[in-house]
């Protein structure tokens, strides 16, 4: 009986989400590691977004965000703006993953900012009440990762060499201000660039 529960709880989110639940682990992981914090809501609020009791999916839509340093993978993680301690909030585990979601029924207290991961994808998720694009500096804020035109965390130009890629293609502004609009592929990499930079991702092929 439980295994039945835990499957038709793993389906709950998998709907909620499109389908773009399944986890991928970096192929090349590098030493690097920025783990999600331990304040997903006030950091939520910080980024000026405005947590919920449980995913709303008027809006939603999904982009994709690669993080290299010296060429190796970062894993973006898992549970980013989501309360992943409120019972209310499922807990799965996927081929050594953790993911978390399908928040039903809603949380006591707002517990899922609008913007949030899921798993260790780099799946970036919008759901939201209302149709509006969150942006790349709204997720970094929810990470607790600095990012500026010169800066990631504590790599910074010139000392570190910084570029930020939109669909492959090098952007040269405040990547603060990338709209995550659906199937957008974001790369940033600091030093040495991975071998081939991503220039496409298809929310429907995870």
């Amino acid at each position: 009986m439980r295994g039945a529960v835990a499957i038709v709880a793993a389906v709950v989110v998998a709907a909620a989400c499109g389908g773009s639940s399944k986890s991928s682990k970096p192929s090349t992981p590098s030493a690097v590691s920025w783990p999600a914090p331990s304040n997903p809501m006030a950091l939520a609020r910080a980024a000026g977004l405005v947590p919920e009791t449980a995913e709303r999916l008027q809006y939603h839509v999904h982009s994709h965000l690669d993080v290299y340093v010296d060429g190796h993978s970062v894993v973006v993680p898992a549970g980013l703006g989501i309360a992943i301690t409120d019972p209310a909030v499922h807990t799965f585990d996927v081929d050594g993953q953790k993911q978390y979601g399908g928040v039903n029924p809603p949380c006591a207290e707002p517990c899922i900012s609008p913007l949030h991961t899921h798993d260790v994808s780099g799946t970036l998720h919008t759901e939201s009440a209302t149709r509006k694009n969150n942006t790349l500096g709204q997720l970094f804020t929810e990470w607790g990762v600095k990012l500026d035109p010169n800066c990631v965390a504590t790599y910074c130009a010139p000392a570190q060499t910084i570029a930020i890629y939109v669909n492959g293609k090098k952007f040269t502004g405040d990547p603060r201000t990338i709209a995550l609009t659906n199937a957008k592929e974001i790369a940033v990499v600091v030093g040495s660039p991975p071998d081939k930079i991503p220039d496409s991702w298809n929310p429907a092929g995870q």
